[in-house]
């Protein structure tokens, strides 16, 4: 298997930026970045607990909502 060096990395770059351009190559970073480190936690098992926190700000929005829906048909009554 041959080794990649910094010339094929920086070639690959290029490639990636010439397709891309420079407004959605960060993006794109950030994106696979993000799916990496998900496939690193799915893959080791760890359960990083951020759904916990998920529906408590639902629950305040939600119910947040609830109130200016009330306060709008009270103005429009």
């Amino acid at each position: 298997m041959p080794n990649i060096g910094p010339l094929e990395i920086g070639i690959v770059l290029i490639v990636a930026l010439i397709i891309l351009g420079p407004k959605k190559l960060p993006d794109m970073g950030r994106s696979l970045g993000k799916g990496m480190r998900e496939f690193k936690t799915a893959i080791s098992g760890q359960d990083r607990h951020d759904d916990d926190k998920a529906p408590a700000l639902t629950a305040a929005t939600d119910d947040e909502l609830r109130e200016e829906r009330r306060e709008r048909t009270a103005a429009a009554a």
